[in-house]
Parts: structure tokens; C-alpha cells; sequence
């Protein structure tokens, strides 16, 4: 079956019909879905070019200013698990409301701060919305149908990278020419137009059944992620063998670990744990952290290389504008990779599809490593970067979905963009360790030859992605195993019934269901899963995942 067309490409989608669009409000969906995405990832880009100008305004240290973006990141990692849970229920247009209406109070507060710590506070708020893209893919699975939910997932996924491409030269304008008050008044702009999109268009869907909320696995999931983020972030600040960043991570890993344990043992978990042991959903996860360490490396990279003065001898000196006009083609490979996936999708099948996606960005920061002397290097590096990491980020949520019900979409995808929140902040930090490393005593510019090892670190992270992705993806074109068996979990939750395609499936000739072709076997991935409806257990693998 073709990776890219027919039935099994649209298998797992429009799972809830009762939550699909209709009338003028299904064509629009899609792009109210793309657009408040998009606002998300240009917020994501708002604090970093203004930290000087914040520092100096409000009268802290440049240190102290740097928690403006810490504090973004840790909200936006602690709650987006927990968003991503309450959007698989009937609250998940309200949840993405909330998300929405927060981001405005933070942008309005961040905006007329009088003070350092309503700042904070705001920028805190803000974090709160970096989680809407997993809620979006959630939208589109049931509110589009079935033929275009499968693209417009692909661009809400890559959503991040182009947003992130366009809020550059954005916020560069802002802060080389305005305060960093107006960058955040237009923050609040983008954000109250997103939520009154949001409240028109996207459909309810209370009549979902309500599930309770899992409060002590959030709370561990919280504290285990913000430990870790503190440490990662801080760590350079004071010496990652200090007790300080030690214990940090000691917390994050005895919080993990528990987290771990009451999450297989509760009937209803804020991160189902055996669905994450799928093969695709593993990979897809694993890959993601791997990526988001390439790609938040290499971005900063490119960022502090263009901007280094003559005295480095190297770089381009380039103000804020120029910068963010150098980077702006991220966007551009972005987009090109919503057809440039499909296109190898349909050509090789869905397996090959993050393998490739990796091995472009690991050849595309090998490339800046060993040359990066003319600007048109660095511009064509950062479109093959958009291409090559966005191709990556296609085929993740769509490997999910086929893995697992429409009830837990919002929760798999959303620790999906977790654990490349994780990867950005280890990549970012790992890439200022290395320059540190390679930095002369007395100076506080890193030599160029500093900037080459990290960029071939970040390939050969790179180049393991690939592997990880070619080892743990099921074989076959679509992602199947060798004989086509596509696994379903039976309605008790216990076995799994390796189904022919052709004998009683989903586009296959109507058989009765006593012809069904079955090899039940016990599978400890999916033994003792919280309660299912029937339908929702039904489809749990259906996506076409091997047996093995």
C-alpha cells in the first residue's frame, strides 16, 4: 500500500466525527489552527534580542534578565502536559481558550510592567501558550476530514519552525528600533485576535466523556521538569558540579523516576506511559528530543556567529535586523517541507520519512561547519535547516496518531513537544559549553575552530537520529511489519490481534467478521492500559506497526 495515498495514509484520522467542522467553519479551521500556532512560536522568539534593553530599562543584571526567557520555558514545559490531557476531553476548546487569554494578561502585563517582578509574572503567562500547538494537532485530527487532515497536521507541526523564522527579522526590528514594551503590546495584538479566531471557529467538544484529571502525576511530571530545566538552564551560571545544579538534577530524577511508577499504576495517568512504549510513538519521541537539540543548537550558533564583532575575525557583524533576515529563511525551508514530506512519503513510505529529514540537517551543519565565510552560506544553510528539521517534525505527530486513540491524541502529542522543549534547552546549553571550551583565556569571543566542532556535534546528534529512527520505526513502507499485520488491542485491553489487511480492515472488501484473519498474542506494551472504549481500543494501533 502506498505510504502516502489510500487508506492506510488516512488511517487514525477524523477519529471523533461529532467534533468535525461544518458549514464555513471547516474551511476555516485550518487556518485559524495555523495561524494561532504560528502566534506561539513568534512569542517564543520576542525575549531573547531584547535582553540587554530589559536589563538596562528595568535595572537588573543582564543575568537577572535572562530569567525572562527561563521562565517562559519552564511554565511552557510544566503545563503542556497537562493541556495537552485536558484537550482530550470535553474541555478542549475551553483549555485552549484559557491558554489564549493568558498569553494576552501576560503580554499586557509584560507590556506596562512597572517592575521587574510583573514582568515575570507576564512572561510566565506567556509560556502558557507554547503548549496550543499540541492542542491544535488535536483540533485537526477530529475537526478536519480525514483527506486534509493529514497535510494540515503536517504544516500545524512545522508551524513552530516557520513562526520561529518570521519572529526573528520581527523581533530584530522591534528592538533595534523600539522598546521592548511595543514588542510585547504586539504580542497582546496577535494573541486577543488568535482567541477571538479560536472561539468562532474551532468546535466543541463537550460531548466527550470526562475523565479525572491526574493531580499527583502532574505534580511529579511538574517538578521532575522543572528541576531538570533549571539545571540545564542555570547550569553554566554556577558550574554544573556545584550542589545547586547536583541536587536540581538528584530532584528531576527521583521525581521522574516515581512519576514513572505512579503513572503505570493509576487507571487514568496524565501521560499514558505503555502507548509511549509503541515503537513509532518511542521513536518519534526520542528523535524529537535528539532534533530539538540540533535545532536550537544551530540556531543560537548562527546567531552569535553573525553577530560576533571584527575583533573575532570572524562572523559578520551584523545588527539585530540583518540577523533576523539571515535566519528568516528558516521559514522558507519550512514550508517547502510540507510537500517535500508527502513527496517521500509517497515515494519510500512513511519509515523513511524521519531518517531523511535528519540526515538533511546533519549534511546541512556539516556543511556550515566547514564553510560559513559568505552570508549566502549562512542563508542556504538556515533554509536547508527549515527543510531538513521540519521534515522531521511532518512525520512525528502523524506517526503518533496512527499509534494511538483520538482520546489520548492531545496527551501523546503534547509530550512529544515536551521532550523537544528538553532538547532545545540541552542543545542551546551544550552549544555554549563547547564554545566555552574552545574560548582563549582573557578573551570572551570563542575562536572560530569552536564554532566548526560544535556545528559537527550537532551532525553527528544528528546522524544518531537517524539511526534511532531506521532501528526502532516498524519495517515496510507504511511503517508495517514484513507480513502487512496491523495490530489492534483488543476491547479488554490485554492482547493484540495482528490483522491482514485485505480480511476485514478499513478499506478492505466487506468480509463477515467471522472471516477476520487474527494472530492474538499477549503484549506486554499494552497489558494492564487504563480502560478504553471499545472503539478507542480498537483503533489504539492503528497505525501499521509491527508485532515484533
Amino acid at each position: 500500500m502506498s505510504g502516502g495515498t489510500g487508506v492506510g495514509a488516512d488511517r487514525g484520522f477524523g477519529g471523533d466525527h461529532r467534533s468535525r467542522a461544518t458549514g464555513w467553519r471547516a474551511g476555516a479551521l485550518l487556518p485559524v489552527l495555523i495561524y494561532s500556532a504560528m502566534v506561539m512560536s513568534v512569542l517564543s522568539t520576542l525575549g531573547s534580542p531584547m535582553i540587554p534593553t530589559i536589563a538596562r530599562e528595568q535595572g537588573v543584571s543582564l543575568e537577572a534578565a535572562q530569567w525572562v526567557l527561563t521562565i517562559t520555558l519552564l511554565v511552557g514545559a510544566v503545563t503542556t502536559p497537562i493541556t495537552g490531557r485536558l484537550a482530550d476531553g470535553p474541555w478542549r476548546k475551553q483549555t485552549i481558550l484559557g491558554s489564549l487569554g493568558l498569553v494576552f494578561v501576560g503580554s499586557v502585563l509584560a507590556a506596562a510592567a512597572p517592575s521587574f517582578g510583573v514582568l515575570m509574572v507576564g512572561r510566565a503567562f506567556q509560556g502558557l501558550g507554547l503548549g496550543l500547538v499540541p492542542l491544535a494537532i488535536s483540533v485537526a485530527r477530529d475537526g478536519l476530514s480525514p483527506d486534509k487532515a493529514r497535510g494540515g497536521i503536517a504544516i500545524l507541526s512545522v508551524s513552530t519552525a516557520i513562526g520561529t523564522g518570521l519572529g526573528y527579522p520581527i523581533t530584530g526590528i522591534i528592538a533595534q528600533n523600539l522598546d521592548y514594551r511595543a514588542a510585547f503590546w504586539f504580542a497582546a495584538i496577535i494573541s486577543v485576535i488568535a482567541f477571538a479566531l479560536i472561539a468562532l471557529v474551532v468546535p466543541s467538544t463537550r460531548h466527550r466523556p470526562s475523565q479525572p484529571l491526574d493531580v499527583v502525576g502532574a505534580v511529579l511530571l511538574s517538578i521532575a521538569l522543572a528541576a531538570l530545566l533549571l539545571g540545564i538552564s542555570q547550569g553554566r551560571t554556577y558550574g554544573w558540579a556545584s550542589p545547586a545544579i547536583l541536587g536540581l538534577f538528584a530532584v528531576a530524577l527521583v521525581a521522574g523516576v516515581v512519576w514513572g511508577m505512579q503513572a503505570l499504576r493509576t487507571a487514568y495517568p496524565l501521560v499514558n506511559l505503555r502507548l509511549m512504549a509503541n515503537r513509532s510513538v518511542l521513536a518519534a519521541d526520542i528523535v524529537a528530543l535528539m532534533m530539538g537539540v540540533s535545532l536550537y543548537a544551530m540556531s543560537s550558533l548562527v546567531n552569535r556567529y553573525v553577530q560576533a564583532p571584527r575583533e573575532a575575525g570572524y562572523g559578520f557583524h551584523a545588527g539585530l535586523i540583518a540577523t533576523g533576515l539571515m535566519l528568516a529563511p528558516l521559514s522558507i525551508g519550512s514550508l517547502l517541507s510540507t510537500r517535500t514530506s508527502t513527496w517521500l512519503t509517497g515515494k519510500f513510505g512513511a519509515r523513511w520519512v524521519l531518517p531523511i529529514g535528519s540526515l538533511i540537517v546533519a549534511l546541512d551543519m556539516i556543511f556550515v561547519g566547514v564553510s560559513r565565510s559568505a552570508r549566502w552560506e549562512v542563508v542556504l544553510a538556515m533554509a536547508v535547516l527549515g527543510l531538513g528539521i521540519s521534515t522531521t517534525f511532518a512525520a512525528m505527530p502523524l506517526l503518533i496518531i496512527r499509534a494511538v486513540p483520538p482520546s489520548e491524541t492531545g496527551s501523546a502529542t503534547s509530550m512529544n513537544t515536551v521532550l523537544r522543549t528538553i532538547g532545545g534547552a540541552v542543545g542551546s546549553a551544550a552549544s555554549i559549553a563547547l564554545l566555552s571550551a574552545f574560548t582563549p583565556a582573557g578573551s570572551h569571543l570563542p575562536s572560530d575552530t569552536g564554532y566548526s566542532v560544535t556545528f559537527i556535534a550537532g551532525a553527528v546528534i544528528c546522524l544518531g537520529a537517524a539511526v534511532v529512527s531506521l532501528v526502532m520505526l516498524p519495517g515496510g513502507r507504511d511503517g508495517e511489519g514484513a507480513t502487512g499485520a496491523m495490530p489492534v488491542v483488543t476491547a479488554h485491553g490485554n492482547t493484540v490481534a495482528a490483522v491482514i489487511p485485505g480480511h476485514g480492515r478499513e478499506g478492505a472488501p466487506a468480509m463477515p467478521a467471522a472471516s477476520t484473519t487474527t494472530a492474538t498474542v499477549t503484549s506486554p506494551v499494552v497489558s494492564g492500559l487504563s480502560p478504553l472504549a471499545p472503539d478507542a481500543a480498537s483503533s489504539l494501533f492503528s497505525g501499521k506497526e509491527s508485532l515484533s
